[in-house]
């Protein structure tokens, strides 16, 4: 089998593989694919993170492993434009399938940091009070305002930057080019600095109705591809962010009893 059918099969039994783990590990939380808790999920939910007993929710390591498994299954299909760019300068430039998996490699690096810092943010909000253990909001006001900043920061002038990089990754590495696997991680890690930059808030997001929540995270990996194909991308971002603050209202109406 020829080493670029070798390396794309590797990378997507990696994405398929980073699904199953995150099905298996919703349906074992009791679970369904919305986030919604069962029984067990629900008395999940409500434990204190600050009992005698060791409970992996409310512990920074398996909450950082299970975020870097997200960005696996969330964030690598949307670099697949990126390294069908890529391929295009191994056979005009001197590209090299090494320098393809330093791009996968740094990119990816840049996403197990973001994932560190989210992990944090969970572990933090939890113990204060503000999630809980499945990292639902404790209030509608919290999600409301989560999808209210997000929702406008599709419009702000660093998302514009942003993801003018994300969806043109050519124009990138004709500016940036390096050779060699240390040459396609430092591209790689520069091109994830900038997506980070894009598309940080819809990880945030699994905040509004749970970091488990499996539909949650299909729509926002259907997002953000959609934001990186060159012929639509430009057509997606305001109407998201025109439906995240229509949607921050709604919850917002609903915490104040306006709704029903």
């Amino acid at each position: 089998m020829p080493l670029r059918s070798v390396l794309w099969l590797g990378f997507f039994v990696a994405i398929l593989g980073a699904w199953a783990w995150l099905y298996w590990m919703a349906m074992g939380m009791d679970l369904d694919v919305i986030g919604r808790p069962g029984p067990a999920g629900q008395a999940m939910r409500m434990m204190d993170p600050g009992m005698d007993m060791y409970m992996p929710m409310a512990n920074f390591w398996p909450v950082f492993v299970m975020w870097v498994v997200m960005m696996a299954a969330m964030m690598l299909p949307t670099l697949v434009p990126t390294l069908r760019s890529y391929e295009d300068l191994i056979a005009n430039a001197n590209g090299t399938r090494a320098g393809w998996l330093g791009v996968v490699a740094g990119y990816f690096v840049v996403w197990v940091g973001f994932a560190g810092l989210i992990a944090g943010a969970q572990i933090f909000l939890l113990h204060r009070g503000v999630l809980d253990m499945l990292g639902i909001p404790t209030s509608g006001w919290i999600a409301a305002g989560l999808l209210a900043v997000v929702g406008a920061y599709q419009f702000t002038w660093a998302k514009e930057v942003c993801h003018g990089v994300c969806h043109s990754p050519m124009m990138y590495f004709l500016g940036h080019w390096r050779t060699g696997a240390l040459g396609g991680l430092r591209m790689g890690a520069g091109l994830g600095l900038y997506c980070c930059g894009c598309c940080w808030g819809f990880m945030a997001l699994g905040f509004v109705g749970g970091t488990m929540s499996l539909l949650w995270m299909g729509l926002a990996t259907l997002i953000m591809v959609f934001e990186k194909l060159p012929q639509v991308a430009h057509r997606v971002t305001k109407p998201v962010g025109i439906a995240l603050l229509i949607g921050a209202g709604i919850v917002a109406a609903k915490t104040a009893g306006i709704l029903g």
